[in-house]
């Protein structure tokens, strides 16, 4: 059947018929004769996280959606590249892999970030305590380092609100903080299409200092034409205890990634006769990127008694970035046009102070304080050029950008009794936008005025005040109760502020901050000491919501569209049964629709997008299931699991269909997706040896992992990976 008679009315059954676990059998290789098995770590159902009350609880007493990924998840997950290896588990997450390293993967939170065609908007994301989401609420997640990545935290619903500016929702990754004996690890992971990773990791600690040093160098050839990408990466962080009960972490951050080509999208026509292949243009303008960005920080913990805790950090980074854009000759000449190469050179920074502070009151009951200040500041140099095949020509764009963000924020947790905790919280928030444009204006422009090219200088201010509300019931030992409410807001970033509808001048000024109230109730149910259960109801209304207006050549340019809704479901189950068998498992339900009608587009192209549309880029079902088997004392240390991942269909467009002549609607397929993997794990001396296989996309299914948002062109598929392999060693050594 033909991938045009596949895409009718998405979604018609929410879910496969059944959702099968199976079990994998596979054969050991002989290990050596004196090796001893490492055993399989027995399932962590309570985790302990920060990102809710930003002071350390376990998981099942936090009261919001909050799901932990241990290190034992990543290094089975893949080849430690990238978030979508991850994070396909975690209910309310779609993360979608596009093969498109000039691109980085696409990350949204229960619908927030779907938009994005490049970077991550509308989910924050925080390394180490360090932002990794710019002031203007864009971030990347390419200078991730999961090599040495010991948990990843992804907070969901209104609670996520109180770190700010597009903040649908919080990822927190955090680096290994050294292990007792001085350790070595060398890493290699291979598979098809030139894909290789090596990395090096040492760490080691005392009790004074912890220090983990981390370089890794991924390679890929791609699997469609023209998307090469090479990237070396280097992360380090050390942690010295300073001995009056405070500690210091320093982080650093290095990337460097000189190749990526960017094969673009493709239609419908190309997608269903070889996905393999390129848009012509891209070739012909060689659409690419090359990125360098380097980073440190520190942060201070200090005990200022027994009950109260200073946080602080400083951070500065510095990113350049040199992209051409697959944009024909013909649209870039226009006298308001910026070309179609950017380069930029950004530096950003900031600092952050918070005070934690508990009272314990003399009926027993303990109100717990937080408060704190974030100021955050980016600065770039951003020039446009002529695409002449590929090579850079007349000037067109050169400016200066920044934009700046203050923000306090408070938050109280008061034990009401035993059983009951009631939370508030509230930040202010201020992000502040200014462009001066050089191209026409002296003293760096040559030319003091440009005929058609107005003077683009200017600037734009968004404030907004969040409060957040919740109730947390402890019902009983094995389970607890949660409602919390809440606001929340996200402002255009710098790009979609400076990609503006021609032949408009000037930054989008029109452009303006989108609010949302969000509610969720939820349960956590430790069923046994060894099975967990959390589940979530969530509801979303979002004014003025940001949207792609016209997508073209790797340009967008946005408008606002109203109300939106989202409301949805979220299950997530954790279980071991005896010491071999392990089960994980995670639902999305959601329902993501337009609720005002709005017009998409403008002149000829424009459409009117009715209410009830669904919210493109958004898997409204979602599904994980995992069943993992570590026998005891098995030969050569094996293990092996069985994965199934299932993806409803994607709308690529707010009109849900490919044009206006086309009938009913149009979504990319539901997809289900069986991985399977085999592992092996063994002990000599001072050594340890382990082994992954990998089988991903075990039927081979064809379809399209990911949805370009809006393309104008309606070249809105990306194509994922067919059945493909990964081979995995890794080697550690402790020095006695």
């Amino acid at each position: 059947m033909s991938q045009k008679k596949k895409l009718k009315t998405a979604m018609r059954t929410p879910f496969p018929p059944a959702l099968l676990l199976l079990s994998a059998i596979a054969s050991a290789t002989t290990a050596a004769a004196q090796a001893q098995l490492v055993e399989a770590a027995p399932i962590q159902l309570d985790p302990v996280v920060v990102s809710v009350e930003r002071s350390r609880q376990s998981s099942f007493d936090a009261p919001a959606a909050i799901t932990a990924i241990t290190r034992e998840v990543i290094d089975n997950g893949g080849m430690q590249v990238n978030l979508s290896e991850v994070l396909n588990r975690v209910p309310g997450v779609t993360v979608l892999n596009r093969q498109n390293y000039a691109q980085d993967l696409q990350l949204s939170i229960r619908g927030f970030g779907a938009r994005s065609t490049f970077g991550i908007r509308g989910v924050r994301l925080i390394v180490d305590g360090i932002p990794a989401t710019m002031p203007d609420g864009q971030g990347q997640a390419s200078n991730i380092a999961l090599g040495s990545a010991s948990r990843i935290e992804v907070l969901r619903g209104p609670l996520a609100q109180l770190y700010g500016n597009a903040a649908g929702g919080v990822v927190q990754i955090f680096t290994d903080a050294g292990t007792p004996t001085p350790t070595a690890e060398f890493s290699y992971a291979a598979g098809p299409y030139g894909q290789s990773r090596s990395g090096l990791k040492f760490s080691a600690s005392n009790a004074v200092d912890a220090l983990t040093l981390d370089v890794s160098q991924f390679n890929t050839d791609g699997y469609r034409d023209h998307s090469e990408a090479r990237r070396s990466q280097f992360n380090g962080k050390w942690v010295h205890e300073l001995g009056n009960d405070g500690r210091l972490s320093f982080v650093l951050n290095i990337l460097d990634q000189p190749l990526s080509k960017d094969p673009l999208g493709l239609t419908l026509t190309d997608f269903e006769t070889n996905p393999r292949q390129v848009t012509p243009i891209a070739n012909s303008q060689d659409s690419r990127k090359t990125v360098a960005q380097q980073q440190a920080g520190v942060v201070l913990e200090q005990r200022l008694g027994a009950a109260t805790l200073l946080t602080a950090r400083l951070y500065a980074g510095a990113r350049q970035l040199d992209n051409a854009l697959g944009l024909p000759l013909s649209a870039q000449t226009s006298d308001t046009s910026s070309g179609g190469i950017v380069k930029l050179e950004r530096q950003y920074g900031g600092l952050g102070v918070q005070l934690a502070h508990s009272i314990k009151l003399d009926s027993g009951q303990t109100l717990r304080l937080t408060g704190g200040v974030d100021l955050d500041r980016l600065n770039e140099d951003r020039q446009g050029f002529i695409n002449a095949g590929g090579v850079a020509g007349a000037p067109k764009r050169d400016e200066s950008n920044s934009v700046q963000n203050q923000d306090f924020f408070a938050q109280a947790a008061f034990d009401l009794t035993t059983q009951w905790t009631a939370t508030a919280g509230l930040r202010s928030s201020r992000v502040k936008f200014n462009n001066i444009d050089h191209f026409i204006v002296a003293p760096r422009t040559t030319s003091p005025t440009a005929p058609g090219n107005p003077d683009d200088s200017g600037g734009v201010d968004y404030s907004a005040t969040n409060p957040v509300l919740g109730l947390a019931w402890r019902a009983a030992p094995e389970l607890n109760l949660y409602a919390n409410a809440g606001q929340g807001f996200e402002t255009p970033t710098f790009a979609e502020l400076s990609y503006r509808p021609s032949p408009a001048t000037g930054l989008n000024t029109a452009l303006r901050a989108s609010r949302s109230r969000h509610a969720e109730v939820g349960a956590k149910w430790k069923l046994s000491p060894t099975q967990r259960i959390d589940a979530a109801l969530f509801d979303i209304t979002t004014e003025d919501e940001i949207v792609v207006d016209v997508n073209t050549g790797g340009r967008s340019t946005f408008k606002n569209a109203g109300r939106t809704k989202r409301s949805g479901l979220e299950l997530q189950y954790a279980g071991q049964f005896g010491a071999d068998w392990r089960v994980a498992a995670s639902l999305t339900a959601m329902r993501a629709r337009f609720a005002d009608s709005f017009v998409s587009g403008s002149g000829a192209a424009a459409l009117v997008v009715p209410s009830g549309n669904h919210l493109p880029g958004v898997a409204e079902r979602s599904a994980f299931a995992e069943l993992a088997w570590a026998p005891r004392g098995a030969w050569g240390g094996f293990n092996a699991g069985v994965e199934m991942v299932y993806s409803g269909g994607l709308y690529f467009n707010d009109i849900n269909k490919i044009d206006a002549a086309d009938v009913g609607t149009r979504a990319t397929d539901a997809t289900t997706l069986l991985n399977l993997r085999a592992g092996f794990a063994q002990k000599s001396g001072d050594w340890t040896f382990t082994q992954l296989l990998r089988l991903d996309n075990a039927t081979d299914r064809r379809y399209a992992g990911s949805v370009i948002v809006n393309e104008a062109n309606k070249r809105f598929f990306e194509p994922a990976l067919p059945r493909n392999w990964l081979l995995a060693v890794n080697a550690k050594v402790e020095f006695r």
